[in-house]
């Protein structure tokens, strides 16, 4: 197991950082076109957006208000190699974009690719490669995009995500329930109101393991693969977007990103011998 305290051991990256980030001192006043960059580099301050239903991506402790998640993890890994404190504003996958547009945060981790994405915000090199999968009811099984493409399938899915914009494009003549959160979509799937909800494996995986009576997971034919990025404010300077991808791909050449979700999908009783075919760390 690779542990950030082995990867600094290894390759001194802590001080190869520091060197490399080294800026002069700055007056306190922020410059109105001061750069996502170099504001994180002055405020030392890293503000990401989490999703408080979201496991293993994010998973916030109602009692403590904690959060966990592999993409915490990851954070805190870029936030501290950043020498920023890491600051998490809780907000939906259906308005994470709206809050990098609005600067309420600097970077969202889970983020798909969307070609309706990528018109408003910048992404990163891909973290990880997902695809898109289907909650089903128990005495329903589609195999493929075109069986759920029909007048008499139901589906639910959290409004503005990329669920809703794979479901609206693959499945148009389906009826589609549109709802506020992933939660609610399951919740729909789970009193019977839906025949299905559009989900990524990933967090179809970990409903199962929550309810296993709720259905099966179907990966649709053909296999709808994308990835998992992060989203960026699209600005001028480009310096945050391409040091994030340096850093990811670094990581990920540690196995650093590669333990972190692990790790996290081992807390919501998900092992790597789950994941279906298609879906690669």
């Amino acid at each position: 197991m690779v542990t950030r305290r082995d990867v600094a051991s290894i390759v001194g990256l802590g001080a190869v950082t520091a060197a490399a980030l080294a800026t002069p001192a700055v007056a306190q006043t922020a410059d109105p076109n001061e750069s996502t960059f170099a504001r994180i580099r002055r405020t030392k301050k890293m503000r990401i957006g989490a999703v408080g239903g979201g496991a293993p991506y994010y998973m916030k402790d109602l009692s403590s208000g904690q959060w966990k998640g592999f993409y915490i993890d990851i954070a805190k890994g870029l936030a501290d190699d950043m020498e920023a404190e890491l600051e998490i504003t809780e907000t939906t996958w259906g308005n994470s974009v709206l809050d990098l547009q609005a600067n309420k945060i600097d970077i969202f981790f889970g983020l798909n690719p969307t070609p309706k994405r990528a018109l408003v915000i910048d992404f990163s090199v891909p973290v990880f490669n997902n695809a898109f999968a289907i909650l089903c009811k128990k005495d329903f099984k589609p195999k493929s995009w075109a069986d759920l493409n029909s007048p008499d399938i139901k589906i639910a899915v959290d409004q503005g995500s990329s669920h809703d914009q794979v479901i609206s494009r693959l499945t148009p003549k389906a009826q589609i329930t549109r709802l506020k959160t992933a939660d609610d979509a399951t919740a729909a799937l789970q009193t019977g109101r839906v025949d299905a909800q559009c989900l990524i494996t990933m967090l179809s995986l970990t409903v199962l393991k929550k309810n296993p009576s709720l259905g099966q997971l179907v990966l649709p034919t053909p296999i709808f693969a994308t990835t998992s990025n992060a989203g960026f404010r699209r600005e001028a300077d480009k310096t945050w977007r391409d040091y994030v991808n340096t850093w990811i791909d670094f990581n990920k050449g540690l196995g650093f990103i590669r333990n972190a979700i692990i790790t996290n999908m081992e807390l919501v009783g998900v092992t790597e011998a789950d994941i279906p075919p298609g879906v690669s760390l």
